[in-house]
């Protein structure tokens, strides 16, 4: 399983490493309090729904298929499931 480090870049920006097989990549993920209220049970912080988000993400896809700037949201474009499937993880 690869490693995931997340860091606060502030003004709900995060900047993700994600380190797996000797390769590195980094995504900026942008997330408000309002995606944190939708897609996570109350409690949960912004880095825990990063992190649940991206081990969802890998399920799916490398993580050189991972765009390098998105908004948390935009994740549901593209699997249609992420918001019920997230839920369960958290």
């Amino acid at each position: 399983m690869p490693t995931i480090t997340i860091a606060s870049k502030g003004d709900s920006r995060f900047l993700v490493t994600i380190e797996e097989r000797g390769r590195t990549t980094t995504h900026m993920v942008t997330t408000t309090a309002q995606d944190v209220a939708r897609y996570a049970p109350p409690g949960a912080s912004p880095e825990r729904l990063i992190e649940a988000s991206f081990e969802f993400l890998l399920e799916r896809e490398p993580a050189s298929s991972i765009l390098s700037t998105f908004a948390l949201p935009v994740i549901e474009r593209y699997f249609p499931e992420y918001p019920a499937e997230i839920r369960k993880r958290l």
